[in-house]
């Protein structure tokens, strides 16, 4: 049974956030066959463990991205998936946890709007060329698949990724290798346009942001 309203309270929701992100996100990276069944096992829960609210970068940037299909990496339950597909998307979701698709799919069906899901080990998974409009990644570090996903988009297509930086050692025990460099994303991105850049550190946790769009 889906329940949109009944979600963890926020500080429970975020300690078992920062519980899963200090514990169990540097193995995720790695996709082992395990991980499939680890992360299985924490989204089996009524709850969505991260919300059903898009990120807010995604939010608030949403009419610079150019309409068509979009590739939702790491979908997860599916908040930033669903919500492109809210907005007009044909969104393909990738994710090598079977439950948090399914929960992506429930939260679809509640906005009354479709997703396609797929389950994959995104390690060495190949990623059609030119083959989509929109690509979003946040809070899955995986630095090979940012070539990957660049040669993935169409020209003019553009791209969407958030996750945690360096500065966030000052607030979260956290292997530095999952985090990004200063700078990293628009040094990854430099061969593409930039759209929208922000380095975000509110005291308590912080992230980088980037949209950049394909020659």
């Amino acid at each position: 049974m889906f329940c949109y309203h009944n979600l963890l309270p926020d500080r429970k929701r975020a300690f078992i956030f920062f519980l899963i992100l200090t514990t169990i996100l540097p193995i995720i990276v790695l996709a082992a066959p395990k991980d499939q069944s680890r992360w299985d096992k924490y989204y089996d829960i009524e709850e969505f463990l991260f919300g059903t609210e898009p990120i807010r970068f995604l939010k608030e940037n949403i009419n610079l991205l150019p309409k068509g299909k979009a590739l939702d990496l790491a979908m997860g339950e599916g908040r930033n998936g669903v919500y492109l597909a809210t907005q007009g998307f044909d969104v393909l979701g990738l994710d090598i946890s079977p439950m948090g698709l399914n929960k992506a799919k429930k939260l679809a069906d509640y906005h009354n709007v479709k997703i396609e899901t797929q389950v994959v080990d995104l390690e060495g998974y190949p990623l059609k060329k030119n083959a989509y409009d929109v690509i979003i990644c946040t809070y899955y570090m995986q630095r090979d698949l940012f070539d990957r996903a660049k040669e993935s988009l169409k020209p003019g297509g553009m791209i969407l990724i958030e996750t945690y930086n360096v500065d966030y050692l000052r607030y979260a025990s956290f292997s530095k290798k999952y985090l990004l460099e200063y700078n990293e994303l628009l040094e990854v991105f430099k061969d593409f346009k930039i759209i929208r850049y922000q380095a975000y550190d509110d005291g308590k946790e912080a992230y980088s942001s980037i949209i950049a769009q394909k020659p």
